[in-house]
């Protein structure tokens, strides 16, 4: 009977923990989750990538599929020379293991699942994956969760009404209410009569009579506060007049906002209806993403610190001069290294290797050698010197040869 590790919700995904370590909840991917994930393992190490469905019938093939894939990679280990019987055994019951733990009820676009001996894990991400993959190396391959986390960047959604504030935590797909700096605000319900007579006019919305005003002054000031301790993009959610009188009061921390959305009846609201309603807002943010990292490739151009081209970029990932990797989201290269420079090579549907082939860094010394692909071990080389990793839109980088960097420094002359 095969055991069952307790499983632990992570921002976007479902993880089993590994080396007999218990995960604390989270609502992000950490950068020390990632850093655990790249560190080399006894060879060898398999992560397996398959493109999930959230919907019947196409849902229905994820089992099947599923266990294709790990008889695959069971019959991969079986002819890699340098592992065992005895290990293949192992890993292949660390991946049945998983299967096991798995629930294929609650699939989002792709599961992401690692083994290696005595460990395992499993993720959902909310992102998808073009191709299923078997990749067997001394590491395990983490672009997936690197584009998660990028897709998963944390903000703020503030709902409010003239009588009510809700705030919310969000990340990829996750809205969570907070209950800190004060929220959720209610207006005081003791104010005097005259404070809820509107100033001039009339105006059946509430937000002219002082009592709307100072909730509304209330919210800002808490607001301020809490972006103060904790930045994030900001999305604010309101009727259209309240979204005006709310930039009007206070501190105008309203007009921040990375958006706004004109829709009322959302303090009341479950917060898979607030997810909803502010799915444009979260589309922006994505574009925001993008935007500010074009931008910083843009600025690092004129400085001279720029980097473009598979070749160059690689170069600067392995002597640790990366500050930002910007790479088109399914950019995929195979290579051969020749006198320490990269010549392209035909992709071919074979996904596998021996130690190295997904992560570990490659010096001159390796020319002649094939790497399944250079853009996966140049991501890892990125972060594993702190860089930051954004993956954008195919198409994006064109002009650049699909990847592109922001150098911390410039060699003498360049």
């Amino acid at each position: 009977m095969r055991s069952h590790a307790p499983r632990v919700m992570l921002e976007g995904a479902l993880v089993i923990p590994f080396r007999n370590e218990v995960r604390m909840r989270t609502n992000d991917l950490t950068n020390e989750v990632l850093a655990g994930l790249r560190e080399p393992r006894p060879y060898p190490a398999v992560t397996l990538v398959l493109p999930t469905h959230r919907t019947r019938p196409a849902k229905t093939q994820d089992p099947v599929r599923l266990r294709n894939l790990i008889a695959e990679a069971s019959r991969r280990l079986h002819e890699d020379p340098p592992v065992s019987e005895r290990v293949r055994a192992e890993i292949v019951g660390q991946l049945e293991q998983a299967e096991d733990e798995v629930d294929l009820v609650y699939t989002l676009d792709t599961l992401v699942l690692f083994a290696a001996q005595g460990e395992h894990q499993f993720w959902h991400l909310p992102r998808s994956s073009p191709v299923e993959r078997i990749v067997i190396s001394d590491t395990f391959l983490t672009r997936n969760l690197v584009a998660a986390k990028a897709q998963n960047r944390p903000y703020w959604v503030l709902t409010f009404s003239e009588d009510r504030a809700r705030l919310w935590s969000g990340s990829g797909e996750q809205l969570v209410e907070e209950r800190r700096e004060g929220f959720p605000i209610e207006q005081d319900k003791n104010l005097p009569e005259r404070e809820r007579v509107p100033r001039t006019g009339d105006f059946p919305t509430g937000y002219r009579d002082e009592a709307a005003l100072q909730h509304l002054r209330a919210v800002d000031a808490d607001l301020a506060k809490l972006l103060e301790h904790e930045p994030r993009p900001l999305i604010i959610a309101g009727l259209s007049q309240g979204l005006s009188a709310l930039e009007d009061v206070g501190t105008h921390t309203a007009r921040s906002a990375l958006a706004a959305v004109p829709k009322g009846g959302l303090t009341e609201a479950r917060a898979s209806v607030v997810f909803d309603a502010i799915a444009p807002a979260r589309a922006e943010l994505l574009k925001a993403r993008t935007d500010g990292a074009l931008e910083r490739l843009g600025q690092a151009r004129s400085r001279k610190e720029f980097a473009a081209g598979l070749d160059e970029v690689w170069q600067a990932a392995q002597e640790g001069r990366l500050a930002l990797l910007v790479v088109e989201e399914p950019f995929r290269q195979k290579v051969r290294l020749t006198g320490g420079h990269l010549a392209p090579l035909p992709d071919e549907p074979e996904e596998t290797g021996g130690p190295g082939a997904a992560g570990e860094a490659v010096g001159v010394a390796d020319a002649g050698e094939v790497r399944d692909d250079i853009v996966d071990e140049t991501v890892e080389s990125a972060l594993s010197t702190e860089a930051e990793v954004v993956f954008v839109p195919d198409g994006t980088l064109e002009e650049h040869g699909r990847i592109a960097g922001v150098v911390r420094y410039a060699w003498s002359g360049a």
